[in-house]
């Protein structure tokens, strides 16, 4: 089983016992790598139960910055009994299986296609630490010794790494250098290092953070000015509200008098969140919630609420598997549709489709904005792939000089000094966004009250068809608006080059990059598109308009972005192909490959 030496291009798997401490050991394995300035992409796939059932830890190294997930582990390490057998299959032939070698390995668990490397992990554990749990816990530190040594992993860099974690318990640090050490001594003694499949510092990092995209969204609503923030506790995204509070008492307190300048709502349950945020962007504030498909189907009647009465709203989807409970700890794209057209009757929303942690600040940011501009609901659709996990990602960045987009509000002295009478539905501009006014703003002009049944251009109740036509016709208009306003899309080609396309979106862009470049290397060139927001820019149309087949990359069973592009665009099925991936794992750049590659030898063939 001789291999040449591939550096800078393999997956390590962590196969692990959920609730033992051993994530916070893989994390600094995964963060040692990134900075020795090598690509890095950690995926913490985890049950959704507290303790008990298996959990895995997979760190893809890419020395050419390909980020997505890759089939095929190169060195598993596996220390979960439940879980052994198929941890031992999932090994590429060739690869490295890294086992506690305290306890003979059963012969059913022997291929004699991979390399098979034991430590005697909790045996070294129990001979230098008494306690069980710091046994349990210092054992996942001796493996990250152990599996660093034969990877080549400069060991001076995770000791700062585990300096950096425990620098508020600082007494921490030396039981921990001894345990990686142990490691380290163990596989020195014993075994030939570093392996085929190793690392090398280089610099392809540049000045890239490592975040996960919950807290950017958490840090991208406080610069966005928000001050209200009402939420229900649900995964993936109960982390953006965390990411919110933390921050808020370091940047939302009043420097003279030590107040709070926010409020932070823990709500009981998620129709009371939404309905907080409503009341609180009426009044003025910026105020946001964050959910999950569950959350955003108990929110439909208040989403409702918010669009025909024209409130602006900020809602945060961290998107996970589904129906119903479905797979909590497990990613998807499946929200789409029940977002895009969330509530009873006649509704379309915006949505924003962040790809990285700086676009999840970015484009909570831009949500504020929009909202307000439009006054509307506008919810930014993230998955917890890209909201749970760290991302290696540009830094977040901030104009100082930004101003923010309050839209079309009237001050007390706009009130004033108008002649004609104030309708907070009326369309004057032609754009069909009313000007709104804050209550209380003047003392007996201007909007005090809304409400969410049929109205007139003044906001007074009527069940005249008439008046309901022109009114949700607005609403209609105010549509192509915000089509001017959203996120343009991103082109991967200065010029189309193919009668073929590439449409793809948030997560799966990670993965649709590397297919391309698998694809041309293959010699089969495809133009391709990201799309960042919903409703479809205009050159979202047009590129579809120029390409004889578009393929769309999603992950979720009904191809959900394929039918939105269908309904808004009527442009023709038959030109849409679908690659598709819902088993709850990040798509990879192969799937897409294979798929593409099966459909243009089936398109060949008709030819």
């Amino acid at each position: 089983m001789d291999q040449e030496v591939v550096v800078n291009d393999l997956v390590v798997r962590f196969a692990n016992v959920n609730g033992t401490g051993s994530a916070s050991a893989n994390e600094m394995f995964a963060k040692s790598i990134f900075r020795m300035g090598i690509p890095v992409t950690p995926k913490n796939i985890f049950p959704s139960n507290i303790q008990g059932l298996p959990t895995w830890y997979e760190v893809r190294i890419n020395g050419d910055g390909y980020l997505g997930r890759r089939a095929g582990i190169d060195l598993l390490v596996g220390v979960n009994p439940q879980s052994l057998k198929k941890d031992i299959e999932s090994v590429r032939p060739g690869g490295y299986f890294v086992y506690d070698s305290s306890k003979k390995l059963h012969a059913d668990y022997i291929r004699a296609d991979i390399h098979y490397i034991g430590i005697p992990m909790i045996k070294l554990a129990m001979e230098h630490y008494d306690r069980p749990r710091l046994q349990q816990l210092l054992k996942n530190i001796i493996y990250v010794g152990a599996v660093a040594t034969l990877l080549d992993v400069e060991i001076d860099v995770v000791k700062q790494v585990i300096a950096e974690q425990f620098e508020k318990k600082p007494k921490l640090i030396p039981s921990n250098y001894e345990a990686l050490e142990l490691g380290v001594d163990f596989v020195k003694k014993t075994f030939d290092y570093p392996l085929n499949v190793r690392v090398k510092r280089i610099d392809k990092v540049g000045d890239s953070i490592m975040i996960d995209g919950n807290t950017a969204c958490g840090l991208g609503a406080i610069y966005a000015g928000a001050t209200v923030m009402a939420w229900y506790p649900i995964t993936p995204s109960t982390s953006v509200a965390k990411a919110f509070e933390t921050y808020c008492k370091k940047l939302r307190i009043d420097p003279k008098t030590g107040k709070k300048n926010y409020a932070f709502v823990q709500a009981e349950d998620e129709l009371a969140a939404i309905g907080m945020v409503i009341g609180a962007t009426w009044n003025g504030a910026r105020a946001f919630t964050s959910t999950s498909g569950p959350g955003v189907s108990l929110m439909n009647e208040f989403i409702g609420l918010a669009y025909f009465a024209e409130i602006p709203v900020v809602l945060i989807n961290v998107q996970r598997g589904g129906p119903s409970t479905g797979m909590p700890t497990r990613t998807q794209q499946a929200d789409l549709i029940s977002s895009a057209y969330a509530s009873h009757g006649d509704t379309k929303h915006v949505l924003l489709f962040p790809s990285t942690p700086a676009e999840c600040f970015d484009h909570t940011v831009a949500a504020f904005d929009l909202a307000d501009r439009l006054q509307t609901v506008v919810m930014l659709i993230s998955d917890l792939d890209l909201g749970m996990n760290n991302h290696m990602s540009p830094p977040l960045a901030w104009d100082d000089d930004k101003k923010y987009d309050l839209g079309k509000v009237l001050s007390a002295d706009d009130l004033e000094n108008m002649s004609e009478d104030f309708g907070r539905y009326l369309d004057v501009d032609g754009d069909a966004i009313p000007y709104r006014t804050i209550p209380g703003t003047h003392p007996t002009k201007g909007s005090f009250f809304t409400r969410g049944t049929s109205h007139d251009e003044y906001a007074k109740y009527s069940e005249s068809g008439e008046v309901y036509l022109r009114n949700v016709d607005r609403l209609a208009q105010k549509w192509e608006t915000a089509k001017t306003l959203i996120p343009a899309p991103e082109f991967y080609q200065d010029s189309y080059q193919s009668d073929i396309g590439l449409l793809f979106f948030g997560t799966t862009t990670y993965a649709a990059v590397e297919a391309m470049d698998l694809m041309k290397d293959a010699g089969v060139v495809i133009d391709s598109m990201r799309v960042k927001a919903f409703p479809f820019h205009e050159e979202v149309e047009d590129f579809i308009a120029k390409h004889d087949k578009v393929i769309v990359v999603e992950q979720n069973r009904d191809a959900q972005f394929r039918k939105l592009i269908i309904n808004e665009l009527e442009t023709n099925p038959k030109k849409l192909i679908s690659v598709l991936n819902y088993d709850g794992m990040p798509i990879t750049a192969d799937t897409i490959q294979k798929q593409i590659a099966k459909e243009l030898a089936m398109t060949t063939n008709l030819v």
